[in-house]
Order: C-alpha cells, then sequence, then structure tokens
C-alpha cells in the first residue's frame, strides 16, 4: 500500500494545487445546474408488501403497508401496484405523530440493518428500542427488539451476520455492551460486559460480520475495543498514540482499519491505517501536504478506491484516489457545492481494478433538507436525486450489479426498500454536438491514459508527482 498525494510539483506547492480540470472557474461563471448532474422526473421503485414472512427465530415483525395503503404526496402507482416518485424534492417529515427515522447501521453486506427508533408520542415522552431490519430477503421487514424499559436515545446498535444486534449503553461512567435477538414474543439478550469509559463510539461493523470495534479518545491515546466477537466480552486490543476518530475498513476480512488521528502534541489530522493481525500497528496511510488535515471517509477493498476529505488544496475539499496507487488525490469540481454539504456514504463493490468505474452515493446537505447523489471518478457528472419520503440520510447500500438500495420509513410505510439504477456519464457533446462541450469541465474527471510506470513506495512517501521517485 502507499500513501496518496496530491497533484502537484512538490509539497510545498500542495496546498495551493489546482483541482482537476476547472473549466468552470477558469472562466469565471457559475456551472449551470442541469450541467452538473441535477435530475427531474426520478422514479423511485420500491418493494410492493403483500403477507409479512415469519422472521427467522420469533418475534413478530413490524407491519408493513400492503395493497390498500394510501398513497404519499410526490407519488404515483405504477401498473404493478408499486408507487414511485417523480417529483424533485426533499424528503419532508413522516405524517402524523410518528417519530424522524433514526440512524441506520447496515452489516458490510447490506443483509441486515440496526436503529434504535422510537413509538409515536411527544418527543419528550418517546419510548426508544432497538429495531432490526432484513434486507437480504425477496421482502425487507424490521423486527422490533424491545426490552421491559426503555433505551436512552443516545444509545448505539450495529448488527450482526447471524441476526443478533449490538447494542451500547452508557450507565453513569461505564458503558455496557449487550446482544439483542428475537426469542418467541419477546427480546433475548446476553450481556457482554461493561467498560469503564465515559464516552465510545462504536466503529462501522466488520466486513467478517461477527466483530464489532469501539473506540475510546482521549487526548493523548486512543482504546480501541474489540466489544463483540471475542473470547471473553469486551477487550482493549490497541492504545493508539494521539486523538483518533473515524472509522473505515481497507480489506474484505476486517484486518486493516483506517482511523483519522491527530498527533499527541497536536498538528494535522492525517488517516493513519491500524493492522489488526498485526498487534495493531500502526502505519501512515495519507500524507497529502505536510500541514493539510487528511481524512479517510470511504474505503472499498474491492477496488481500492478511497474517499478522501482534505484541506490540503487551501480549503476543504471531497477527493478521491486509490489504495497503493502512485497516482495523486484528486478534487474534483463537481462535487464542491457552495450551498451544501457532500458526504459519500456507499460505494459500488465488485469493481476489481477498476476504482473509476465504482458508482459512489453521496449525501446532500443543504438549508432545505438532504437529497442523494451519484458520482463516478470517471465522469465528471454528479446526478442528484430527490430522496425517498423517509430516508435516513446516509443509509444505503450498493448491489454489485449497480443499484442503490435506500432504506426509508414513514406513516405509510414502517419498512421500505427504495431502488435507484446507477445512473450513466453521457457525454454533453455526443448528446448536443457541440464541439466546445470537451472544454466545457464536462470531460471526465479521470481520462484514461497510459499510466507511468512505477513501484510501490513506502506508506507515507507517496509521490506528489505522477511519476514514481527513483528509489
Amino acid at each position: 500500500m502507499t500513501a496518496c498525494a496530491i497533484e502537484g510539483g512538490s509539497a510545498g506547492a500542495a496546498a495551493t494545487a489546482e483541482p482537476e480540470a476547472e473549466s468552470e472557474a477558469e472562466s469565471g461563471t457559475e456551472p449551470d445546474p442541469t450541467e452538473s448532474g441535477a435530475e427531474s422526473g426520478v422514479e423511485w421503485g420500491r418493494k410492493k408488501y403483500g403477507a409479512e414472512p415469519e422472521p427467522e427465530g420469533s418475534g413478530d415483525p413490524v407491519k408493513s403497508a400492503g395493497a390498500d395503503a394510501p398513497g404519499l404526496p410526490g407519488f404515483r402507482a405504477d401498473e404493478a401496484g408499486s408507487e414511485t416518485s417523480s417529483a424533485m424534492g426533499v424528503p419532508a417529515a413522516p405524517a402524523g405523530d410518528a417519530p424522524l427515522p433514526g440512524v441506520f447501521t447496515l452489516t458490510a453486506d447490506g443483509a441486515y440493518a440496526a436503529r434504535l427508533t422510537a413509538a409515536p408520542g411527544p418527543p419528550g415522552e418517546r419510548a426508544w428500542y432497538p429495531e432490526r431490519w432484513t434486507l437480504d430477503g425477496p421482502e425487507p421487514y424490521a423486527v422490533p427488539l424491545p426490552l421491559d424499559q426503555p433505551e436512552e436515545p443516545d444509545a448505539e446498535v450495529a448488527p450482526l451476520a447471524d441476526g443478533r444486534v449490538l447494542i451500547r449503553r452508557r450507565v453513569a461512567d461505564r458503558q455496557q455492551f449487550s446482544l439483542l435477538y428475537p426469542t418467541g414474543p419477546g427480546t433475548g439478550e446476553i450481556l457482554l460486559g461493561a467498560v469503564e469509559f465515559a464516552e465510545m463510539t462504536l466503529l462501522p461493523p466488520s466486513p467478517d460480520g461477527r466483530c464489532v470495534y469501539a473506540l475510546s479518545a482521549g487526548d493523548h491515546h486512543s482504546s480501541l475495543w474489540l466489544v463483540a466477537g471475542g473470547a471473553f466480552g469486551p477487550e482493549e486490543i490497541a492504545r493508539i498514540p494521539g486523538r483518533c476518530s473515524g472509522g473505515a475498513w481497507l480489506d474484505r476480512a476486517g484486518r486493516l482499519l483506517a482511523l483519522d488521528r491527530r498527533a499527541p502534541g497536536g498538528g494535522p489530522v492525517k488517516a493513519v491505517a491500524v493492522d489488526l493481525g498485526r498487534g495493531a500497528e500502526v502505519t501512515p496511510l495519507l500524507q497529502i501536504a505536510p500541514d493539510s488535515d487528511d481524512r479517510l471517509l470511504l474505503a472499498d477493498a474491492d477496488s481500492g478506491l478511497l474517499l478522501i476529505r482534505s484541506d490540503a488544496p487551501g480549503h476543504d475539499r471531497l477527493g478521491w484516489g486509490v489504495l497503493g496507487s502512485c497516482l495523486p488525490v484528486r478534487f474534483p469540481e463537481c462535487l464542491r457545492l457552495a450551498d451544501a454539504a457532500v458526504t459519500p456514504f456507499a460505494v459500488q463493490p465488485g469493481q476489481m481494478l477498476m476504482p473509476e468505474s465504482c458508482a459512489v452515493a453521496l449525501r446532500i446537505d443543504g438549508a432545505a433538507g438532504s437529497r442523494l447523489g451519484v458520482w463516478r471518478p470517471a465522469g465528471r457528472r454528479l446526478h442528484q436525486f430527490a430522496a425517498p419520503l423517509g430516508w435516513a440520510p446516509g443509509a444505503g447500500y450498493w448491489s454489485r450489479d449497480g443499484v442503490l438500495r435506500l432504506p426509508y420509513t414513514n406513516a405509510a410505510t414502517p419498512c421500505g426498500v427504495a431502488m435507484l439504477d446507477a445512473p450513466g456519464d453521457v457525454e454533453p457533446s455526443s448528446e448536443t454536438g457541440r464541439p466546445g462541450d470537451a472544454e466545457g469541465g464536462t470531460q471526465p474527471s479521470a481520462a484514461v491514459s497510459a499510466p507511468a510506470v512505477c513501484k510501490p513506495v513506502p506508506l507515507g512517501q507517496a509521490p506528489l508527482h505522477r511519476a514514481a521517485r527513483s528509489d
């Protein structure tokens, strides 16, 4: 593996390096929203529910809308009876007293999801409880997992590949961990143990589907804990110098974990790789410029595609690189929106050795709410779509054939999955025949060219230009 570097000639120039082919900036004109990929007339497909399947084990699934479900504003019924949305807009809050969608956590393969939700009622009197979603069957369904007393709204949940759900609860200055599962008409619980920390955060579930890790960050060091999947309950497996945050998996085996770390004495934030198979050995992962904050947001183990946030270009930008590549990080202009924050949340898997063809799903948060974006490194178009009504922003997963699945819940559909085929990146010049379009900022952001033959270099020594160092 090699660290990624920003396009530019030297480390000193990296902080002011130009992002790739920013012809809109050169022309001094604002890009047209229609030219940058804003979509209209989008139709969301979702599952239509009839009889609910019985969940494995037991536990009554949450009933979903059937054939008599009322229509939703902005949706229409197709010939098969399902409802699709063709209106561009922002997701509205569920009707009535239904609580807003909770934060979804999905397994690495998208088979299960878990969230903390609540029964309808006044905000200060809602009874919160975990809920598990099964998403890999012919029809998704949700199983509530309440216990004798409600959960606190700051509890965290994470699904495992066997259908159980890990829950982290804060009790005074301790963190308690349990596994929940449906049993008969109720919920079974396996107590795993407690950790003496006032603050801990669950990391994304491991790709192996068995393990869940948690991070406790301090000013001088951060503790990494295996809280599910171990032999003896919660176990501290590493103390990493500095203050760590984030968390992204770099491989399918659940061995290489990326964290964003600030050194004990202060300074910039740099992403590091933690090798759990070698005693939690820490090595640098991103070293774009000496003084830049370089964070890893997402990584795809199949293609090596990395989604990065860095201020190396002079201000905070969203960029992409390839794990192990000698080519620099690129910062597409189409991902820079003046009135909204753009955050990636899912990468299309299965694109072996083809990182530029991976479809990336992005959450776009603006003053009017959240909407959905789809982008590929090989194209310079950010396709924007209205999100399905009741979508929990940032929740979703890709199939290998490029279908984006978004779990959502609203007053009419307690458990639904909206599906979107990844749009193609068609060159505007081929649609309009205007020869000047190739120079108007719509050319691919990663145009195919003969790569320089280069050998891998050690982590933290990635070149700041296209050719590898002679050493």
